[in-house]
C-alpha cells in the first residue's frame, strides 16, 4: 500500500484518536433529574432552560430562554453568535432581574455544557437554586421548552429569511411579547401567561 501510494503522490492523513477522559461521564451524570413526577403549585418553583438554533444570514445563532414552567412565562432569553457559558448565563441573570426566585426554586436543562460549567454551577448554587438536568437520551425530560421553541419556530421563523442579526432579534422580542401576553395555552385554561399569573395572583 506504501509502495503504490507513494509512485501516485499520495499521503495519508489519520483521523484523530478519540480518547476517553476520565472521569468525563460521572461529570456529565452527577446531577439528577430532579422533576420527575413533580408538579408545580405556583410560580417560581420550578424553572426550565434550553438553547435551540436559529439562522440568520446563512449564519448559525443561538437562542437561549429560561421559561417558569408553571405559567410558561418566559424570562429571560439571550441572542448570541456562539454557544457558550455567557449565552447561558445572560438569559438566566436576565430572568432573575424579571422575577426575584423564592427558596426552593429548582432550575432544569439539559446536559450540555453551557448549563454543566462549572461557572454557572456556582451561579446557581451562589443564589440557592438547585440544579436539575433531564436523563441522558431521554428527550422528553425538558418538553415544556421544547414545546416553546417548536411553537415560536412555527409561529415566527420557519419561512422566513433574516438577512442581519438586527432583524432576527427584533422577531424574537416580538414574539416573546405576544407569546408571554396573547397567546393562549390550553393547559392555563386559555389564559395567557401573564393572565395567569395575575388570575392566580
Amino acid at each position: 500500500m506504501a509502495r503504490l501510494m507513494h509512485s501516485a503522490a499520495l499521503k495519508a492523513r489519520s483521523a484523530r484518536i478519540y480518547r476517553r477522559t476520565p472521569g468525563t461521564r460521572r461529570f456529565f451524570a452527577e446531577i439528577p433529574n430532579r422533576v420527575l413526577g413533580l408538579k408545580t403549585t405556583a410560580t417560581g418553583q420550578i424553572w426550565v432552560g434550553d438553547v435551540t438554533y436559529l439562522r440568520s444570514a446563512g449564519r448559525w445563532r443561538y437562542l437561549a430562554v429560561v421559561l417558569d414552567r408553571h405559567s410558561r412565562r418566559v424570562l429571560g432569553w439571550s441572542l448570541r453568535s456562539r454557544r457558550d457559558l455567557a449565552l447561558t448565563r445572560s438569559a438566566l441573570n436576565r430572568a432573575l432581574l424579571r422575577q426575584r426566585p423564592r427558596p426552593g426554586l429548582i432550575f432544569h436543562s439539559d446536559r450540555g455544557v453551557e448549563y454543566s460549567a462549572y461557572a454557572f454551577r456556582a451561579r446557581l448554587a451562589a443564589l440557592g437554586i438547585t440544579q436539575s438536568m433531564k436523563r441522558p437520551r431521554e428527550i422528553c425530560d425538558n418538553a415544556f421548552i421544547e414545546s416553546f421553541f417548536h411553537s415560536m419556530k412555527s409561529d415566527v421563523i420557519h419561512g422566513c429569511t433574516f438577512d442581519d442579526d438586527r432583524s432576527l432579534n427584533l422577531a424574537v422580542r416580538r414574539y416573546v411579547r405576544r407569546y408571554n401576553r396573547s397567546r393562549l395555552h390550553s393547559s392555563l385554561g386559555y389564559l395567557s401567561p401573564i393572565n395567569y399569573e395575575r388570575n392566580a395572583a
